[in-house]
């Protein structure tokens, strides 16, 4: 090492000393990865609206953000006949995706040793410990791929004004009460399972696991979905998070199947937008951040392992939940509350909404299955279902 990488090594750890974030010190041995810009493609949450000081400060290097879709196919397309697997280094996605990406060399395996806050974080070690459902969205075959960036169980949002009153049921997506303003996403793995539990739950259809259906039961729900879709009940499938939040915030749309972060949003431009307590479930899932495979230096290597840690990490826990509403980090609480980043009534915001995301799991739900059994009969019949 030159007398001036010393230099600049030593000014990282004195930097990150007095920042208190010990998680991004150097590890003996590791390549020396200040100068980096490090690609991570992101859905759309998991941005931190361009302050990624946490990271840069300390390490010296750079984030450079660029948005990818969530679908399975979309995912797959992009990494492999859209440049993504030259461009990026890691992809921060809804997980549950590491048998096809796994199968196509996508992504590597984690060394977790690598990843300081890996280490005793009770909701890792709680929610995806190996042969849970929780560990279905980060591992494949005993191996981890992803890191748990948050944790969350979806529902839909509803305008309360407009819709007369509290709703409790995806019932009300294909209310005909609300036909004509209602959205649903372009996502059967979000979208159809949320009509797979409601035709369960009504005993409208019989269906033994929503999360991962037969060719059969798939085929039922696309019927029905088909069936309000020809009935007028829907205004839009939406396939952004922009134009779920617009939808929102135009009053164009009542109901919609959607992420809770599109309610935040919405609120924050003064739309009084609810995220339902559905007594069907929630639907479970965590994001997860993989590791891109592809010709990297170990500095870049370095980088990005560096940059996974700091996703992992109470700030940026902190951060993500108050933004997106999601719970993080165990303790990203604590964070918010002591290190003087956040005023007292953002602190207990973030304190209130890990509390409430918790409550999510204990009560239960299903988690979403990203790659069912009969993934080609999904693609096929929601194709059917697009193009009624």
């Amino acid at each position: 090492m030159t007398t001036d990488l010393k230099e600049i090594d030593r000014r990282i750890l004195l930097k990150s000393a007095a920042l208190g974030i010990g998680v991004l010190a150097l590890r003996p041995g590791a390549a020396f990865a200040a100068g980096q810009a490090v690609t991570l493609a992101d859905i759309g949450v998991g941005d931190l609206n361009g302050d990624w000081s946490g990271y840069t400060n300390p390490t010296g290097n750079k984030v450079n953000v660029v948005s990818i879709g969530n679908g399975p196919s979309a995912v797959l397309n992009q990494l492999i006949a859209g440049g993504g697997r030259q461009t990026y280094d890691i992809i921060n996605i809804v997980g549950g995706m590491q048998k096809p990406l796994v199968e196509n060399k996508l992504i590597l395996p984690l060394d977790v040793s690598r990843l300081k806050n890996w280490q005793n974080n009770e909701y890792i070690a709680s929610y995806f410990k190996s042969g849970s459902k929780g560990f279905d969205f980060i591992g494949y075959e005993g191996k981890v791929y992803g890191v748990p960036t948050v944790l969350q169980g979806d529902s839909f949002a509803y305008l309360p004004e407009k819709t007369g009153g509290d709703l409790n049921s995806y019932g009300a997506l294909f209310d005909p009460k609300f036909r004509g303003y209602v959205a649903i996403e372009d996502n059967y793995t979000t979208a159809g399972q949320k009509a797979a539990l409601y035709l369960k739950s009504a005993g409208l259809t019989d269906i033994k696991d929503p999360s991962d259906m037969t060719k059969e039961e798939i085929k039922k729900v696309v019927d029905f979905l088909t069936q309000k879709k020809k009935e007028g009940q829907f205004r839009v499938v939406w396939s952004s998070f922009e134009q779920a939040v617009n939808l929102l915030v135009n009053q164009e749309v009542y109901v919609m199947d959607c992420w809770e972060p599109m309610v935040f949003a919405a609120k924050a431009k003064g739309v009084n937008a609810v995220y339902a307590t559905p007594k069907e479930g929630y639907l479970l899932w965590a994001m997860a951040a993989y590791l891109v495979a592809g010709n990297r230096s170990p500095e870049r290597l370095e980088a990005s392992y560096q940059l996974l840690d700091y996703m992992l990490s109470p700030e940026y826990g902190a951060m993500i939940t108050n933004l997106r509403g999601y719970m993080t980090h165990p303790e990203a609480p604590e964070f918010a509350s002591k290190s003087g980043k956040f005023d007292p009534a953002t602190a207990k915001k973030i304190a209130d909404i890990d509390a409430g995301v918790k409550t999510k799991f204990q009560s239960g739900g299903t988690w979403q299955a990203r790659w069912p059994t009969n993934i080609e009969t999904y693609e096929e019949e929601w194709q059917r279902f697009k193009a009624a």
